[in-house]
């Protein structure tokens, strides 16, 4: 099948912006083929004050903010409405990520294995192209045509971090490190369904701990299940179909960051963190379609672009991971031996219930056996964190007879350091993922995943001074091979590390 055949309704619209005080909401209608209608209401609810509907700065991005599901929607409309308060370079970014979404959908989505899809939408071919978006993407102003934007540079504080957080062990070891580093301004998008059982637990806790803690509400996965009910390429009983992926998205970040922006703001927050770790920077080419493999806003090229975006519209605002030279391992090494109480907090699993009063993980998912066979490699007890001894157990054995989501080298290590320590079984499974990959305990520096320009030079110093007091070292990727780098302690200012070689000091 052609990649036009998945061209299903005429009309998608984001429209009826409602912007109130403490809530922003719009109507998605999708207009059928038969002139007939479905809608839902998209809302961003907050418990303080943050808009005012007279400002055309905050309709702006109110406007911004109720768009961002609907860039997932290219391929399957024949035109996309927002109806709204857009400046010129709103709309050029819009469209950008608008046709790397559809470019990244098609490909991770259609072009791949993908359980949701019914025949014939399975078989869908495609070549390189100009444009992969369907849609012609329409702004109007029905509203707030009488508010004027000028754009003003925006001062910002540099010490003051809002943080994405979500209860992993990411923006956990982010908030830790922020903490002794700044004022740390964790978020926590509390989006209807069942994601938000990963977060509870942390939630909980910096409720209690953090004055700066802040939980919106957004009913974004509502749309996004609606949206997927409506699709006629999607099998009926989606919901029970068992996944590591969703169905057709993959803009969702910027979902949650955009309910962000308001707080970061109005608080003149100078950076927005989002826990990405090494292993979320890559490239891919499918049949000669470039794409970024499913990950793109997770990305370091996603922080990069964001970062630009804000400068161009005068927010003053920079975006990044503070995390993007560590490896799974190092981060929950980090995270366990520096900042016990908040790892306590930690639920990593999609699959998270409820027992009594506390979010347990489920122990049987995939991310388990992998949190489980990590703790352990650190000789540091899953318990505390919420396992079982028989789920620890029977997370150790899946891993000698189950692969986990990581960078091969990432896996390696972890399978070389279980079966070093005699917590997994010799196999011809462990044995063959087993390979001593030291760099992956090292912080990684190269020019795709881990740059150190990405970070502002005024977090650097007293972020990788901890950092050293964990990573066995430093090392950079050149002529793809790992070379190591000197810390030395008077360099804390560009570059941090020698860039002489020296392969005898770790």
């Amino acid at each position: 099948m052609d990649i036009r055949s998945l061209v299903v309704f005429p009309l998608l619209k984001v429209h009826n912006l409602i912007v109130e005080p403490k809530r922003v909401k719009a109507v998605y209608t999708i207009v059928k083929n038969d002139g007939s209608e479905e809608k839902n209401e998209l809302i961003y609810s907050y418990d303080n004050t943050y808009f005012d509907r007279k400002n055309p700065d905050e309709v702006n991005l109110a406007s911004l903010m109720v768009v961002q599901v609907a860039l997932n929607y290219g391929l399957f409309f024949e035109s996309i409405e927002f109806d709204g308060l857009f400046d010129q370079t709103d709309k050029r970014f819009l469209l950008d990520m608008l046709e790397n979404t559809s470019r990244e959908i098609l490909v991770n989505k259609f072009l791949t294995k993908n359980e949701f899809l019914k025949p014939p939408f399975d078989a869908i071919t495609a070549k390189k192209m100009d444009r992969y978006t369907a849609a012609k993407l329409n702004f109007t102003n029905t509203q707030f045509y009488h508010l004027v934007l000028k754009k003003e540079m925006s001062e910002t504080d540099k010490s003051q971090y809002a943080i994405l957080s979500s209860g992993g062990k990411d923006s956990l070891l982010t908030y830790g490190l922020i903490k002794e580093i700044g004022e740390a301004h964790p978020i926590f998008i509390n989006e209807s369904g069942r994601h938000w059982f990963t977060a509870v637990n942390a939630f909980k806790y910096f409720q209690k701990t953090e004055p700066n803690t802040v939980k919106p509400w957004c009913n974004s996965d509502r749309i996004f299940n609606w949206m997927v009910r409506q699709m006629p390429f999607i099998k009926e009983n989606f919901q029970n179909i068992r996944a590591d992926i969703y169905p057709i998205r993959l803009w969702t970040v910027a979902v949650f960051l955009f309910g962000v922006l308001p707080v970061a703001r109005n608080r003149n927050i100078g950076n927005i963190l989002i826990g990405n770790e090494y292993d979320t920077t890559l490239k891919g080419n499918h049949n000669g379609i470039t794409h970024y493999k499913g990950l793109y806003d997770q990305s370091a090229y996603f922080d990069n672009a964001l970062s630009r975006y804000y400068h161009k519209k005068g927010w003053n605002i920079y975006q990044y991971s503070i995390l993007r030279s560590l490896g799974e391992l190092l981060i929950l090494k980090v995270l366990v031996k520096r900042y016990p109480e908040l790892q306590k907090q930690q639920v990593s699993c999609h699959a998270a219930h409820e027992h009594d009063g506390r979010m347990l993980p489920c122990g049987n998912c995939e991310k388990c056996r992998r949190i489980v066979g990590m703790l352990k490699a650190l000789d540091e007890d899953p318990k505390r964190c919420g396992y079982s001894d028989e789920q620890i157990e029977k997370g150790l054995d899946a891993l000698t007879k189950q692969s986990i989501k990581q960078l091969g080298s990432d896996a390696a290590q972890l399978f070389h350091i279980l079966l070093n320590k005699k917590l997994i079984d010799e196999n011809e499974h462990t044995l063959k993922l087993a390979k001593e990959h030291p760099e992956i305990v090292q912080l990684r520096f190269d020019r795709e995943r881990s740059h150190l320009e990405d970070i502002p030079k005024y977090i650097r110093e007293p972020l990788f001074r901890i950092f050293a007091q964990y990573s066995e070292g430093a090392v950079r990727l050149k002529d793809r091979k790992w070379h190591t780098f000197v810390f030395d302690e008077e360099q804390l200012n560009i570059p941090y590390f020698l860039t002489k070689e020296n392969e005898n000091n770790n």
